[in-house]
This record gives structure tokens, sequence and C-alpha cells, in this order.
């Protein structure tokens, strides 16, 4: 799933290659998904696309923006992106491609579920993509402790898991359950504390685990569970993931733990995090 890393590692990547690429064709929806969301009409997109150049790209929170003059490429959640250079093999499945006039290929798909939008700013009213345009990111300096001591003292919060608190809402756009994991494993907080059971020092040491272990999942390049532009994993090794959920704690060597919690998986050390029931 894209998330903060991952979204700045593909604009990046957008930027230093395909930036001044002028678009030749497009197919749209060949392999319907209904979980694949589009704005208006996908049948359009090959008249709203064709002779753009690709200007930039950029992120905000989750999103992956890409700006082609008055057109703008919009792209979050599961979408997989892929380019594909002139000749190289690339999947018949897919819910978006685009041809260069070089005959590289930009390719998007869907997994589970995802966003393919392409809109003038006027067409596109998304109120998730409004908030991570709005809203501080957690790499900014404006997004210092006192903010963070802001936002998580709210009274309304206080019984919320600290799971809910980072990962839902767009509280912190871009910050979803795949970077929470070792966030939380960092600051040796369970996913389950709530709120109120965290002590001021917990709280400075969760927002000292939010900036580190997103500016290092950033600097290797995204988490080794997703794959980049070119489909090459990124460089952060995941501390708890699905790769990780059969081995020891590296830490401590006790048993790293996987659960289903509020609509998702969370995984947690039981050695390092303590179980909320004894806190």
């Amino acid at each position: 799933m894209i998330e903060i890393p991952e979204a700045i590692t593909l604009s990046n990547q957008i930027n230093k290659t395909l930036k001044g690429k002028k678009i030749n064709s497009v197919i749209v929806n060949q392999s319907p998904h209904k979980f694949a969301w589009y704005c208006g009409d996908p049948s359009k997109y090959d008249s709203k696309l064709n002779s753009k150049i690709i200007e930039s790209a950029h992120s905000h929170g989750g999103f992956v923006e890409v700006s082609l003059g008055d057109i703008k490429l919009l792209f979050n959640d599961g979408v997989n992106l892929r380019y594909f250079n002139k000749g190289e093999k690339h999947p018949q499945k897919h819910q978006l491609l685009i041809q260069f006039e070089d005959d590289s290929i930009l390719v998007a798909s869907v997994q589970m579920y995802g966003g393919i939008w392409c809109f003038k700013d006027e067409e596109f009213d998304n109120l998730y993509y409004k908030i991570a345009k709005e809203k501080l990111s957690p790499l900014s300096e404006k997004f210092d402790l006192k903010y963070f001591k802001e936002i998580i003292s709210d009274e309304s919060l206080q019984k919320k898991s600290i799971k809910a608190f980072l990962a839902t809402e767009q509280r912190v756009p871009g910050l979803g359950n795949g970077v929470l994991q070792d966030i939380l494993f960092n600051a040796k907080i369970h996913p389950k504390r709530r709120i109120l059971t965290l002590s001021n020092k917990e709280i400075e040491e969760l927002f000292d685990s939010v900036k580190s272990t997103l500016e290092e999942m950033i600097i290797k390049g995204g988490r080794d569970t997703e794959k980049d532009l070119f489909g090459c994993s990124g460089g952060y090794v995941t501390k708890l993931s699905k790769k990780t959920v059969k081995e020891p704690c590296r830490i401590c060597g006790r048993n790293i733990i996987k659960e289903t919690y509020q609509g998702g998986s969370i995984y947690y050390c039981e050695g390092c995090q303590l179980n909320p029931s004894k806190k």
C-alpha cells in the first residue's frame, strides 16, 4: 500500500524518469476492477491525457500527484505503479496504461483497492486528498512536539487505541497501518494501548519514533514489503511485517505476534511492547 515513504519514493522517481515525456496513447480499465476508483468517465482519460507532457510529481501524505499542464493524475492506496522501457515486457492486466512517444510505458494496476484519478482541479472534490494537502506532514519542521501533543491530548481521543489515533481518520495523512508497526516497535508501545495510559515520556518517545522511523524509510527508498516504480523492493528492512512474523524479535528474542485488530493486522513483540492489560 502507498504510504508516506512510498509516495515520496514514487514521486521522486517519476520526476527523475518521466518528467518531460509526452503521452502518445492511454488505455483505461482494460481489466475492470470493482474497487478501482476513477474520476468521472474513465473512457475520457485518453482525450484528457493524450499529447500531455509530464511536468512534475509531488506527494501529499499517501497520494502521488502527477501534474500535466491543467490536468492532474492522482494515485493512492493499493495502486501499483510500474515503468517499462521500450520493448520491456509489461503486465497484460491493468487499470491504466500510458504509452509515451518514446514507446516507454507507465502501468497502474490495483490490488485490493485504489484510486486512479484524472482531473482538472475544479473537477475533483475528495476529502482525503484535501486533508492530505492541508494538514502538516510529519516530516515538516512545523510538525513538532508541541503540535503532536496538541493533537494527541484531544479529550475525545483518550479512550482510543494508539493504532486508531495514528493510522485512521487522516490525523497524520499518509501514516497508515503499514508504517505504524515499526513506529510503535521503535517506541516500545503496544498498538492496543489506549492513549490515556501513555506517560508524557512515552508520548515524547512516540513523537521521536514517528519522525525518525519515517525518515529512515524514506532515505532507504520505502519498505521492503512494497515495490517502487521499477518493481524493486524498498531498501528499508521492516522489523514488524508479514516478512518477520515467524522470526524472533531482533532485540529481545521473544515472539513476534500477529493479530487481527480494528479491521486490519497488527504486529508486536510480546517482550518489547507491553500488553495493555499489564499496563
